[in-house]
């Protein structure tokens, strides 16, 4: 078999017949956005009238659900692992075609239950972000405290927090120009939180090939790219420990990130865009680090839709991935970053709609016309 899948019903793998009736399974893993899951079951009558699955114990609110999915190289992924949040019941005459669609979300809705109130003194962002996941039993990853925010001291600006928690860790990681997320690599339930940003020095986990007649991996691909964002910040703030009437200021035009190929937003633009920021900081560092992760956010110009069969891949991709695309043109071939994947799997495949992005374009290729080596 090409590719196999297994579901784990609040924390124990799921009967036979519990796949023979099972019609599909949807799983979208984002890189800013929590993890999700659509699971299609149908919905009979038993001889006591009651409907099954739709009163299921295992898919009660909140229990625990978890989805394994193993490609062919034989690299096992936990892409799902959450729990129950919705159900959608369907019912037709005679219980014929009437279905339940079972919604969760990933394992970081439990860190969404209590909007709190709290101050966070002498303390960094990456080490608020370690506590909060250890409160929960959520491993923090290593790459947390790197790139780090200075510290919150009492005599400028503490950090409040006002939300939930998971509320309050994607704000203080889109400030900081990082991705937070809470995921499971390979076992249902060791759970880890990432906020840290892209790892973009890996190797490809795979290259994509659309054009070679006998190696193809994907079938067709989209891509575009829009120039229409930011590539350089001027920042200026006044700071509380710090008479200078100017205040502090700062002029950014790179974002700490690596580039994926070799012409960056404002080299492929052709001219910069800038804008200007101010926040809240109590030092030349961190108003920098503000400035960053503006550019950041706003480098990802470049974007690949597509579709691809495990079967065929031969890999499971997973969001933070580096995939390497072949054969497009210098232009767009190069490497990405996967920034989602929509899992789809049912008994005969598991296909995955993923979008890539990148930081960069290719070189402009020798001769070319004004397609810039797409032609």
């Amino acid at each position: 078999m090409a590719a196999s899948f297994q579901v784990i019903l609040d924390g124990s793998p799921a009967n036979d017949l519990f796949y023979e009736a099972m019609t599909s399974i949807e799983v979208e893993e984002n890189a800013d956005l929590p993890g999700a899951i659509q699971l299609s079951l149908p919905v009979n009558r038993s001889v006591d009238g009651e409907l099954t699955f739709v009163s299921d114990d295992r898919l009660r609110p909140l229990a625990g659900l978890a989805v394994m999915a193993t490609a062919e190289n034989g690299s096992s992924q936990c892409i799902f692992d959450g729990v129950v949040l919705s159900h959608k019941v369907h019912l037709e005459t005679g219980a014929t075609n009437s279905t339940v669609q079972v919604w969760g979300q990933d394992a970081s809705w439990m860190m969404n239950l209590e909007e709190k109130v709290r101050e966070w003194v002498d303390t960094t962002d990456g080490a608020v972000a370690d506590a909060i996941f250890g409160d929960y039993g959520i491993t923090p990853s290593p790459e947390n405290q790197s790139d780090d925010s200075p510290s919150h001291t009492e005599d400028g600006h503490s950090l409040m927090q006002r939300g939930s928690d998971i509320q309050f860790l994607r704000t203080l990681a889109r400030r900081n120009g990082k991705l937070c997320r809470v995921v499971c690599r390979n076992i249902p339930g060791q759970r880890i939180g990432y906020f840290a940003r892209p790892a973009l020095d890996k190797e490809p986990v795979v290259t994509l090939i659309l054009n070679d007649p006998d190696k193809w991996t994907v079938s067709a691909l989209d891509f575009e790219w829009d120039v229409m964002r930011p590539s350089a910040v001027a920042a200026r703030q006044a700071l509380f420990n710090d008479d200078t009437p100017e205040g502090a200021g700062v002029s950014v035009n790179d974002s700490g990130l690596p580039l994926l190929d070799e012409r960056g937003l404002s080299d492929f633009a052709g001219s910069d865009m800038s804008v200007l920021l101010t926040a809240p900081v109590d030092d030349v560092g961190e108003l920098n680090m503000r400035a960053e992760s503006l550019l950041r956010e706003a480098g990802w110009f470049a974007r690949c839709e597509g579709e691809a069969d495990v079967s065929r891949l031969k890999v499971v991709l997973r969001v933070g991935d580096i995939v390497a695309l072949d054969g497009v043109g210098s232009l767009l071939s190069g490497k990405y970053l996967v920034w989602s994947v929509r899992h789809t799997i049912d008994g005969q495949a598991h296909k995955m709609k993923f979008a890539l992005v990148r930081n960069a374009v290719g070189p402009k290729a020798s001769g070319a016309g004004p397609l810039g080596g797409l032609l």
